[in-house]
């Protein structure tokens, strides 16, 4: 077949079906029958000549080829839906900018990298935050335009990314300052048995700062390990506890004199990324925070 035989109306309600997984729901966000909608479908799957489902109890299940189709489908409709939100405002001369940000991205890092905007009346910003693998899926629907995140992505020929460092910077111990002001330790060497606040697990600075203890055979008093920067960062301040993280986390709490830094150690760094998906129109405003941070400090 050629493309002029290609129905994309017919494209679109298998879109929507593929992503529902249940025809009954299809059919009722797309306000037609369930007849009009398997006849439609029928009708695509005649013109690729093969199936795109296969049904399993109440529910339509993809084939191989459903797969396939699925993956096109998102990128034709995702660039549709991008093309929208991008002619969104164009009357009143207005852009609008999508980040998404992982969980265990400080806030506070992800305000400096978009600050360059904030006095900028034309830039609309939508801000999502969540696990990097959703931010992932809405990146390559063309419902985000950048992903902020502290770990790389490895490469996959079926999910094109491009992934940017942006930064990084060494990872400090904080504490409260009445209790550490004018003490510092080493790390990893003086924190066997202190007790300590740490990033969670899913945090890729978990897995330098482990690696660090268990080579020295030193062993801290763990109170609590927390994915959410913003929660580690009230921790630090509020505990009492030593606290690894970045210093851009407690920023402000470390130039009022509320926290001070302990330790350093330049084996542990965090490192921060923005992953874009291939799209055909890059925003100015991205491409005018990529110049920024590339030529100043994270």
């Amino acid at each position: 077949m050629n493309l002029e035989r290609l129905n994309f109306h017919h494209l679109f309600y298998f879109w929507k079906v593929a992503k529902l997984g249940h025809l009954t729901r299809a059919a009722q966000e797309l306000h037609t029958s369930q007849s009009a909608l398997s006849a439609q479908i029928r009708q695509l799957e005649d013109r690729l000549g093969e199936p795109l489902f296969v049904r399993e109890g109440r529910s339509l299940v993809l084939t191989p080829t459903g797969h396939v189709v699925l993956s096109y489908a998102n990128g034709i409709f995702g660039l549709g839906q991008e093309m929208l939100l991008r002619l969104q405002g164009r009357g009143d001369g207005t852009t609008r900018l999508r980040v998404g940000s992982v969980a265990t991205l400080s806030r506070n890092y992800q305000e400096n990298w978009i600050r360059p905007l904030l006095n900028d009346a034309s830039v609309v910003l939508t801000l999502e935050s969540g696990l990097l693998e959703g931010l992932l899926e809405s990146l390559m629907r063309y419902q985000l335009d950048v992903v902020l995140a502290n770990e790389t992505v490895p490469a996959n020929p079926d999910r094109p990314l491009h992934c940017r460092l942006l930064g990084s910077q060494a990872v400090s111990l904080v504490g409260y300052a009445q209790t550490w002001k004018g003490r510092r330790l080493r790390i990893p060497e003086d924190l066997h048995g202190i007790e300590i606040a740490l990033p969670g697990q899913r945090h890729a600075l978990r897995a330098q700062f482990d690696a660090l203890c268990q080579s020295a055979s030193v062993k801290p008093r763990l109170r609590a390990e927390v994915d959410d920067m913003a929660m580690l960062r009230l921790i630090a301040r509020d505990s009492g506890w030593l606290t690894l993280l970045p210093e851009v986390v407690v920023q402000d709490e470390l130039q009022t004199g509320i926290l001070v830094i302990v330790g350093q150690s330049d084996q542990l760094q965090e490192r921060f990324y923005a992953i874009t998906a291939p799209h055909r129109h890059q925003t100015d405003v991205l491409d005018r925070l990529f110049f920024m941070s590339h030529s100043g400090p994270p």
